[in-house]
């Protein structure tokens, strides 16, 4: 049985624009909350057998005149302090002056970064992120150039990156700015990382199916839209059970993972459905689309 995908795409194209839509209205409400790797700052990750409450801990940075911080509970016994930058002698201090009200206290981890390393780190995040996207539009244009009519090679990339920049990046990244608002969830060089794996994610998975396009362009002959939609009923199996082996590692990742991979394991989960998603219902009929302006 073939699906109807490219016959009703205005309605898959109608669906899509209201995610995003919402999407750019969380980010809106709630804006990401950039974390030390890009805003300089310390972090410090505290574990205790008998956890002290978040007002207490607040109380004592308060007296030590430790201003602007968070603290965040993590797993059954652990806090996560988030101050302004501190030199090593403030890092002891501190720790000493809570290892004598809580001697139990016991530090799991500290990280600092200097405002000028954050801004540094977040100029490259921004490179990687627009170079990656070049590389991603000039390779499908090659790699489709022997099918540059009815459709023009150049447009493949062009359609392969709509969806994925659009779409399948700005779903995680506004659940990732919800979560982050309501559970004190930081973005970090990882959520980059988790990023650029999305695109890679929703890339793969439209080239599979521009690829069997590509294929029955050049074995056989009949209307574009038609073989367009022969081609993604084709593939819409092999993308799914593709996307399948990947997603249950993932969920299985942000259930028992811990703490310091959960949400990089969630934006992943989150961009693999949109991305698989969009391959099918918004890349294939966009080519349609193109291909009927093109026409005209």
């Amino acid at each position: 049985m073939r699906l109807p995908i490219i016959k009703y795409r205005n309605a898959w194209f109608a669906f899509s624009s209201l995610l995003v839509v919402l999407s750019v209205v969380a980010l809106w409400v709630y804006p990401l909350r950039f974390g030390i790797d890009f805003t300089g700052g310390s972090s410090m990750e505290l574990a205790f057998s008998n956890r002290p409450a978040v007002t207490e801990i607040q109380s004592l940075l308060a007296e030590k005149n430790y201003q602007d911080n968070i603290v965040q509970p993590v797993g059954d016994n652990g806090l996560i302090l988030r101050l302004k930058h501190m030199d090593e002698p403030a890092h002891q201090a501190l720790l000493t002056d809570i290892k004598a009200k809580w001697t139990d206290a016991q530090e799991m981890q500290f990280q600092t970064v200097g405002p000028t390393v954050g801004d540094e780190l977040r100029k490259k995040a921004i490179w990687s992120l627009t170079l990656v996207l070049l590389g991603i539009c000039s390779y499908i244009a090659f790699a489709f150039r022997k099918v540059s009519k009815p459709v023009a090679s150049w447009k493949y990339g062009i359609i392969t990156l709509i969806p994925a920049i659009a779409h399948d990046v700005m779903l995680p990244v506004a659940v990732i700015a919800v979560v982050g608002h309501f559970l004190a969830v930081d973005v970090n060089s990882a959520f980059i990382a988790a990023i650029l794996t999305v695109l890679g994610f929703s890339v793969h998975d439209t080239i599979v199916v521009f690829d069997r396009i590509r294929e029955n362009l050049l074995k056989t002959a009949g209307a574009f839209e038609d073989i367009v939609e022969r081609s993604v009923n084709e593939t819409i199996a092999r993308s799914i059970n593709t996307s399948l082996t990947v997603f249950f590692p993932l969920f299985a990742t942000f259930l028992w993972g811990g703490e310091s991979i959960k949400w990089f394991a969630l934006t992943l989960i989150i961009g693999l459905i949109a991305g698989t998603y969009s391959s099918i219902f918004l890349c294939a009929p966009l080519l349609v689309v193109f291909q009927k302006k093109s026409g005209r």
